[in-house]
């Protein structure tokens, strides 16, 4: 198959990006779209150009870093996937295909496909840690905790921190990332003497990054790789609700 690309380039975050175009052919429906971005860039080097710099790390949907915007979609076409499990046999034999970075203040653009997605780790530091007894790990059922729980904690920690959440959310949102991340304490007692500190802390430094307000239109959670629930935003916002109401006291 062949395809025309519109890709992103942009050399720095100080200096203005703008679209190219470029042409892939002889793909096959079983390349995956990174792999089409590998072939690109070999063509690309032996011509003596700058290849299109892009995250990418573990390529199996794990770690997250492979953020694009395809065709006006984080991650592309396909639901559940990562950009590194998306192939090619989802596009057309002459299709057009527009590659860009995610759009997000807190997501600067450092080069070309790449953006800057350390305010993601801030959130996490602000959260800080649990109390939790160091030596040998407990037995197993030393500490009961609701099976129901404990799968909803099983399913918020699904969150790989892509920020496709982000970059669907018509306002940068960030709440369904960082409500998958109180959730994931909040529901289980290990999280639970922190839990006040946590949620107000990780929200107060949602909001001083920059990201903006959650208005329920869902579209986090219909991109989102892992299928995080808006349900944790709702947790999240009981969560952080009470602890406002306590410490206000």
């Amino acid at each position: 198959m062949d395809f025309k690309l519109k890709i992103w380039r942009q050399k720095s975050a100080a200096v203005k990006g703008r679209f190219e175009t470029y042409k892939v052919s002889g793909i096959t429906g079983g390349t995956s779209f990174l792999e089409m971005l590998d072939v690109l860039n070999e063509e690309l080097i032996a011509k003596g150009e700058e290849p299109v710099a892009f995250d990418h790390d573990c390529r199996e949907g794990i770690c997250g870093t492979c953020s694009l915007y395809i065709n006006g979609r984080p991650h592309g076409p396909d639901d559940r996937v990562c950009t590194c499990q998306l192939f090619m046999r989802r596009f057309k034999d002459g299709d057009t295909i527009i590659i860009e970075p995610f759009r997000a203040r807190p997501f600067p653009v450092l080069r070309d496909l790449v953006v800057d997605r350390s305010s993601f780790d801030k959130i996490i530091q602000a959260g800080g840690f649990i109390s939790a007894s160091t030596g040998n790990a407990p037995d197993a059922n030393a500490i009961p905790i609701p099976k129901r729980n404990a799968d909803k904690a099983f399913d918020a920690a699904a969150c790989i921190g892509c920020g496709a959440c982000v970059a669907a959310c018509k306002n940068a949102s960030a709440m369904l990332f960082v409500s998958a991340k109180v959730s994931h304490f909040a529901l289980l007692p290990q999280g639970k003497v922190e839990a006040r500190e946590r949620v107000q802390k990780m929200v107060a430094k949602m909001d001083e990054l920059g990201f903006g307000n959650c208005t329920n239109t869902y579209a986090c959670e219909a991109e989102c790789p892992k299928g995080i629930s808006v349900e944790n935003i709702a947790r999240m916002n009981r969560e952080f609700l009470s602890a406002k109401l306590v410490t206000d006291k």
